[in-house]
């Protein structure tokens, strides 16, 4: 079996060497360590795989292009309709951001309209025979099912009515969670703090889940969001749409992905060995969650403001900074948002799922966005064509035993 240097691979892919490793950051493409350690090598089998797989996901001939007007990715930069998700992270509630993502204006920040007593009841009672062990999104799922079929007009996709329909069932997965706190004030990021942890927060620790929500609203056409469009495109119901996007997120290179950099993350804070919770996950064959993202070369720009707003003394920071220099000198690669919002959520002693769920609120906002953008289009345009490379007919077309 022949083995390819990085510097080979990459030449070979026409990408940086830090492209290269984000790529195995993010599961794409297997690499492992040479007999010194020095080296990362990969099978010209596997890096001929994902060239070809590469190849075909650009060419698509027969795929519709997705013209959108939602969200704009640059080499450092995101922007929501061309406000810098940056600067609306810092400024602005996860409501008005919803609500520029659905109209396309920043208008009022005022929390979601009162959830309904009998939806509350009817969200509470359909999750109330899950275990313990149930994942938050295990009941959004639930709730977002169970919403939908009690909802007679959902089949109304006309945009006012899919942005009341969107803020009443935001508003009701969070308000459906088991509670471990009190009220932390006003607003959706504060009602899903009380969701998430019994820490009690500053006002300073709400607006940083404010802001994680904001950076996670939306990220152009993501697995998940292409599922999203997908179902809306045969003009499924914003409830099923919904259903779609969490059911492509649930998987460890998405959605769960902040887990995966969680257990690295807490394993380098309780040993106080940075270097070797990064080798732990060398050994074991995978690679350093957190780090790198195919979109930002230059460094994720949604990682550096939550990052940013975390406590600069706490050991956390402390951890992620080590581990940072660590992979910036082996790989050349910064950390992702997965990283910052593992990061966040340990700090605030959060559930063990609770990035995910964050993820999981956050994103359902994008997700109802290109829906509505999608029902403005032809309808029923995925119809990709599948190459067969399965055994051929026998005698003529008859069916194979």
């Amino acid at each position: 079996m022949r083995m390819l240097t990085t510097d080979e691979v990459a030449r070979r892919l026409g990408v940086k060497r830090t492209t290269v490793y984000a790529y195995v950051s993010r599961g794409l493409l297997a690499g492992r360590r040479n007999a010194n350690g020095k080296e990362t090598l990969f099978a010209e089998a596997d890096v001929r795989a994902f060239e070809s797989a590469r190849g075909r996901a650009a060419e698509r001939p027969g795929a519709p292009a997705v013209h959108t007007g939602i969200t704009l990715i640059t080499t450092n930069r995101l922007f929501y309709r061309g406000y810098d998700v940056s600067a609306l992270a810092r400024d602005e509630r996860y409501e008005a951001a919803a609500g520029l993502l659905w109209t396309g204006e920043l208008g009022d920040p005022a929390p979601f309209p009162p959830v309904p007593p009998r939806l509350l009841t009817l969200a509470r009672a359909v999750t109330a025979p899950l275990p313990a062990t149930a994942r938050l999104t295990d009941r959004l799922r639930i709730v977002v099912a169970a919403l939908g079929a009690t909802d007679p007009l959902r089949l109304d996709t006309t945009p006012a009515a899919v942005v009341a329909t969107a803020r009443t069932l935001i508003h009701t997965m969070v308000a459906a969670l088991p509670e471990r706190a009190g009220p932390a004030g006003d607003g959706l990021a504060a009602l899903l703090w009380s969701r998430l942890t019994a820490t009690a927060p500053s006002g300073a620790d709400v607006s940083a889940l404010n802001a994680a929500l904001v950076l996670l609203a939306d990220h152009d056409l993501a697995a998940s969001t292409f599922a999203a469009r997908v179902a809306a495109s045969t003009r499924a119901h914003p409830y099923a749409v919904v259903g779609a996007g969490l059911a492509a997120m649930d998987g460890p290179l998405h959605g769960a992905a902040s887990g995966l950099a969680a257990e690295m993350l807490r394993a380098a804070i309780d040993s106080g060995d940075p270097l070797g919770a990064i080798a732990d996950r060398l050994r074991t064959g995978g690679g350093v969650p957190g780090f790198g993202h195919p979109l930002y070369p230059e460094g994720d720009p949604r990682a550096a403001v939550l990052l940013g707003l975390l406590p600069a003394d706490s050991a956390e920071a402390t951890a992620v900074a080590a581990i940072a220099t660590a992979m910036h000198r082996r790989a050349g690669v910064a950390p992702n948002i997965d990283l910052a919002l593992a990061a966040f959520t340990l700090r605030h002693d959060m559930a063990d799922d609770a990035g995910e769920a964050i993820f999981a609120v956050a994103r359902t906002a994008g997700w109802i966005a290109h829906a509505i953008e999608e029902y403005a289009d032809q309808p029923s345009r995925f119809r990709p064509s599948g190459r067969y490379a399965g055994l051929p007919p026998l005698n003529g077309g008859t069916l194979h035993p």
